[in-house]
């Protein structure tokens, strides 16, 4: 900002253009009037210092939404955002300016003022602020609108194409109406809350350095509240006296606290600008505002139609050319009938609704996200000035053709093709470094040793994290390294450390596998705890049995895998001794987990050593039933207990001695999730009917809840079927043909239901 004390020349011209931000009526209204009679100078509100990298704007790569990003160099957490769209008049005013060769500048406070610690007065700003202001409110309520929305609209965005001089309207009109409500609410003639002062005083003296630099033409393009401020600073302003004039705004802004800032350019969203992700200056239907900016015409609503027609028609739903019309035809009926000037998105949604959707909301459910929100993503240009990391993402994106999408993108990857693998990795080293570009949707676990599926969604939060973790390292790889080193450091646990090598492996980090190895073999060496051991057994298998599958090399990992299982088996016995029903369920969890991994890794002499301790369980006398059940289920699964030691064990477990309730904690632990073995082994069937059947009324009330829980596991089709082994008989000793009735009292039992039922007998 120049210094000069030149006085201004006394025909010097300052247009204040009072906008909505994110306004694509507003948008074309700064257009016209910058269009009509260009000022030599364009003032936007904005922070000042992303002056530097304001010519961005004009690269033909860059394509809006974007937004300007500025953090704090020692605390890049801290950040903020300025977010512009094709419809912010922010946007038009800098692009135009751009382009018509004009020079401009950004007026706001500068992000390394708004990113420094609060000054002392920050409370009392802070319970100012929470007070709510809604000037728009205000005016929409004088007007008779009960929807402040709809009211800018029908005021000022829908009249803006309605002809007169671009030079006087309709900006004199927003700035009497703002002055109007800021007396009412402001009555002091400054706003009680200092951020909002400093920021005016700040534009102020920007408006005043800009005029003794000797430009006689100065548009300022700011929010419409901030007008009646920002005149104080006109060329013979009567305000400028009661506010106290330069001095005062000088005295404002001196001894402000700053921080080292930067500001750049980053990709944004129109997801991101919608109102209902939380951003105060958002609207609700970004990709609705874009589409009236770029075709505003009288085909506006027509456009807007065939668009809907043809996402509606790509998802099956019947949307012909003559519905087309008739929709058009009944939006501008009713905004006609409204009184609106130009059909809204109500009436919009209302026809589209009647035509497509026939009275339904099927239409605009299909349309919300891709139309009235829409999933369009910005894109900033190469010369963006970035953290070297965000530009070795860049490179990687583009190498891995790996676009950076604002809607949800399913990944489906075959880790046999060497670009798929590649993607795999680039999104695992990412996670690492806390940046979660991508969601494992079905992966290694479920689908398959070549197959992960993963769910990208970029969102301009992760701009920052990417920033933040620019301090581990310059590149993807090395910073992911760096992450792995630090968390393992600071890994409380052994299983927190396995999970931690599993992804290291995913991620294709080589440099950082043997230090990380070799913490969990220190860990593992001196582990003692049977539930930790356990838990950290199914991500050493998966990273044993998919490593070579990756193209990665895990060392000592079987030496590892085998010093975990030998101290888990010899523990496990007295573990589960004496257990209560919760941590017994726990425990349980952990030994069928560990099953399932060493089943996948398919070493006989682990499993061998799991088997021998799990009948040591089965046979101790204090573990609870239902870690006996499980370790039963198991056995016999595994073929070390025949059909006919399974079913002595079982007749064992629910014979007369047990107490209902563990008996049933056995049935539980034994079935699981899984009626298989009941379907396919009519004497086990006959062993549980007839514990069933012997149970006294008290006991069999005690043991229901647990068998309603344990048999509404089951599939359908398996309940089904052990029902219908019942009924026929088929289960040695449930023939129930063979049950002598007695037909008096069948007769009466009919009756009385057919009496319920009000059926005649």
């Amino acid at each position: 900002m120049s210094t000069s004390t030149t006085s201004p020349a006394a025909d010097a011209r300052v247009r204040l253009l009072g906008i909505r931000h994110h306004g694509p009526g507003s948008a074309r209204a700064v257009r016209r009037a910058l269009e009509t009679a260009p000022p030599d100078l364009v003032l936007v509100e904005g922070p000042a210092d992303a002056d530097p990298v304001l010519g961005l704007a004009g690269d033909p790569a860059m394509d809006a939404p974007v937004a300007l990003l500025g953090y704090a160099l020692d605390h890049p957490e801290r950040a903020v955002f300025h977010p512009l769209a094709s419809f912010s008049p922010e946007w038009v005013a800098l692009t135009w300016a751009l382009g018509a060769q004009v020079p401009v500048r950004c007026i706001d406070l500068p992000t390394r003022v708004v990113l420094a610690p609060p000054p002392a007065d920050a409370p009392r700003a802070a319970a100012v602020r929470a007070r709510p202001l809604d000037p728009i409110g205000d005016l929409a309520r004088a007007a008779g609108y009960d929807d402040p929305e709809r009211w800018w609209e029908d005021a000022v965005e829908h009249r803006l194409d309605g002809g007169g001089d671009a030079l006087d309207a309709p900006f004199p009109a927003i700035a009497e109406a703002m002055a109007a409500v800021r007396r009412e609410h402001e009555p002091g003639g400054a706003p009680s809350d200092p951020v909002e002062r400093r920021r005016e005083a700040h534009m102020r003296q920007a408006i005043r350095a800009a005029l003794r630099e000797g430009h006689r033409d100065v548009a300022v393009v700011c929010g419409a509240w901030h007008v009646p401020a920002l005149a104080a600073a006109l060329p013979g302003s009567s305000a400028a006296a009661r506010r106290g004039g330069a001095a005062a705004d000088a005295a404002e802004l001196r001894g402000l606290p700053k921080v080292k800032a930067a500001v750049t350019w980053v990709p944004w969203t129109h997801r991101r600008l919608a109102s209902a992700t939380g951003y105060g200056a958002g609207v609700t239907a970004p990709g609705w505002y874009h589409h009236l900016y770029e075709h505003a015409g009288p085909d506006v609503i027509a456009r807007w139609f065939a668009e809907m027609a043809q996402v509606l028609r790509a998802a099956d739903h019947a949307a012909s050319a003559a519905d087309v019309v008739e929709a058009t035809r009944l939006a501008d009926a009713l905004a006609a009938l409204r009184g609106r000037p130009l059909a809204g998105l109500a009436e919009v949604d209302d026809a589209a609704r009647a035509v497509f959707g026939h009275g339904g909301d099927t239409p605009m459910r299909l349309v919300a996200d891709e139309l009235v929100v829409g999933n369009r993503i910005g894109r900033v240009p190469p010369a963006t000035p970035m953290v070297p990391l965000a530009r070795h993402l860049a490179a990687e994106q583009r190498r891995c053709r790996l676009r950076p999408a604002a809607g949800t993108k399913v990944l489906e990857l075959d880790l046999r093709r060497p670009l798929d693998l590649e993607r795999s990795r680039l999104v695992h080293r990412l996670a690492l470094v806390g940046v979660p570009w991508g969601r494992e949707a079905d992966g290694r676990r479920s689908a398959g040793t070549f197959r992960e599926t993963w769910q990208l969604r970029w969102e301009p939060e992760l701009e920052v994290r990417v920033i933040e973790a620019s301090a581990l390292g310059t590149t993807v790889p090395a910073a992911a390294a760096a992450a792995v080193l630090q968390r393992a450091a600071r890994a409380n646990g052994l299983g927190e450390l396995t999970v931690l090598l599993e992804q290291v492996l995913l991620a294709d980090l080589g440099d950082v596998v043997g230090e990380v190895l070799a913490l969990v073999a220190e860990r593992s060496a001196v582990a003692s705890d049977v539930e930790r051991l356990l838990e950290s057994l199914p991500p050493l298998v998966r990273t044993a049995r998919y490593g070579d599958v990756r193209g990665t090399s895990a060392t000592r990992l079987d030496d590892v895998v085998a010093g975990v299982v030998s101290r888990a088996v010899a523990g496990l016995p007295a573990a589960a001794t004496g257990l209560d029903e919760g941590s017994s369920a726990s425990l349980a969890a952990l030994v069928r987990e560990a099953q399932a991994a060493l089943s996948l890794l398919g070493h006989d002499g682990h499993l061998a050593a799991l088997h021998a301790a799990l009948v040591q369980v089965t046979a101790a006398p204090r573990v609870h039933g239902l870690l006996q059940g499980v370790a039963t289920r198991l056995l016999a699964d595994a073929g070390v207990l025949d059909a006919t030691e399974t079913e002595r064990r079982v007749s064992r477990s629910l014979s007369g001695g047990t107490p209902p309730l563990e008996a049933a904690a056995f049935v539980e632990g034994f079935l699981g999730a899984s009626a298989a073995v009941l379907v396919h082994d009519p004497l086990l069937l006959e062993v549980l009917d007839g514990w069933l059947a012997s149970l006294a009324g008290d006991a069999f009330t005690d043991v229901l809840p647990l068998m309603r829980r344990t048999f509404g596991s089951f599939e359908p089709a398996e309940r089904r079927a052990i029902g219908e082994r019942i009924r026929t008989g088929e289960a040695p000793g449930t023939r129930r043909g063979a049950v002598e009735l007695d037909r008096e009292r069948v007769d009466a039992a009919l009756r009385t239901v057919a009496q319920l039922l009000g059926v005649p007998t």
